[in-house]
C-alpha cells in the first residue's frame, strides 16, 4: 500500500504549513533575543548600575513621546534633552495623564536612534519595564534611570554619536486582573446599594 499522488502533494503541503507556523511562532522571541544582543533596532540594555567608568566627552541625549492612535492618555517628556557624560548616570521623566472618566492600563514600547547607540544605551530603572495604570483624572511622573556605556566611544561604528534619542510609544493594554477584580467588585457593591 503506497501512497498517491495526491495524498503525497496534500502531506507535503501540511508539512509545509506546519514548518512556517513553527517559523513565524519562533521568529518574534528570537528577533527579541537578536535585538537585545545585539542593540538591533535602537533595543537598549538593562543594567543594575553604571559601570563606574566617567568619560570627560559629554552626549547629549534627547527625549521623545508618543502614543499608538487608540490611546487616550496625554503623554510627553518633562524635558526634551539633557546633557551628561558618557558613563554618567541621568535621571528622566515622563508625564502621563489620563483625561477620561474610566482607568486605563498601558505598556511602553521603546527605542534609541541611532540604531548603533542601542547597544550602548543601558536602563537601569524604567517606567517601560512595568505596565501602568491611570486611573480617571489621574497625572503622573515616570523615570527613566539610564546611562551610555563608555565602550561607546571605542566601537567602530557608534563612536562618533554625538547625541542620542530615546523614544517612547504607549499603548493601550487589557486593565490587570486584580484591577478590573477591584472594579467589578465596587460596581457589584454600587448595584446592590441601588
Amino acid at each position: 500500500m503506497g501512497i498517491d499522488g495526491k495524498s503525497k502533494t496534500v502531506l507535503q503541503l501540511v508539512g509545509v504549513v506546519v514548518l512556517m507556523g513553527g517559523l513565524a511562532w519562533a521568529s518574534v522571541p528570537f528577533y527579541n533575543w537578536f535585538c537585545r544582543v545585539t542593540g538591533f533596532g535602537g533595543t537598549t540594555n538593562v543594567a543594575t548600575a553604571t559601570t563606574g567608568e566617567i568619560l570627560d566627552q559629554t552626549i547629549k541625549v534627547r527625549f521623545d513621546a508618543s502614543k499608538d492612535r487608540g490611546m487616550p492618555w496625554e503623554f510627553k517628556p518633562v524635558q526634551t534633552e539633557m546633557t551628561l557624560r558618557i558613563g554618567e548616570q541621568g535621571l528622566a521623566f515622563y508625564e502621563a495623564y489620563n483625561p477620561t472618566d474610566r482607568p486605563i492600563a498601558g505598556q511602553a514600547t521603546y527605542n534609541v536612534a541611532p540604531y548603533e547607540a542601542g547597544a550602548f544605551f543601558s536602563k537601569i530603572d524604567c517606567f517601560c519595564f512595568t505596565e501602568q495604570v491611570l486611573m480617571p483624572g489621574e497625572r503622573v511622573q515616570m523615570p527613566v534611570s539610564f546611562f551610555v556605556d563608555p565602550e561607546i566611544v571605542t566601537d567602530r561604528d557608534a563612536k562618533h554619536t554625538n547625541h542620542i534619542t530615546l523614544s517612547y510609544t504607549f499603548y493601550e493594554i487589557d486593565l490587570p486582573e486584580e484591577t478590573q477584580a477591584a472594579l467589578d467588585a465596587k460596581n457589584d457593591a454600587k448595584a446592590s446599594v441601588n
